[in-house]
């Protein structure tokens, strides 16, 4: 699975944590921001959709 970086501001990171860990939803950062990606993606694609903006191919994936 390739690595990135990104910045982001202490207020959102801290946020992030309090959703890791034993007591949290993700065990750990890297499973947040995958599934808040994934989460991003899905209603960009629904938007697409409703809009009409996604090919018929793309609509099957989604």
């Amino acid at each position: 699975m390739p690595k990135i970086s990104v910045e982001i501001p202490q207020e959102l990171l801290d946020d992030l944590d309090d959703h890791v860990g034993d007591d949290g939803k993700f065990v750990n950062r890297s499973d947040a921001i995958r599934a808040s990606v994934r989460k991003t993606l899905d209603i960009l694609d629904e938007i697409d959709d409703r809009q009409g903006r996604l090919e018929p191919d793309e609509r099957q994936r989604s």
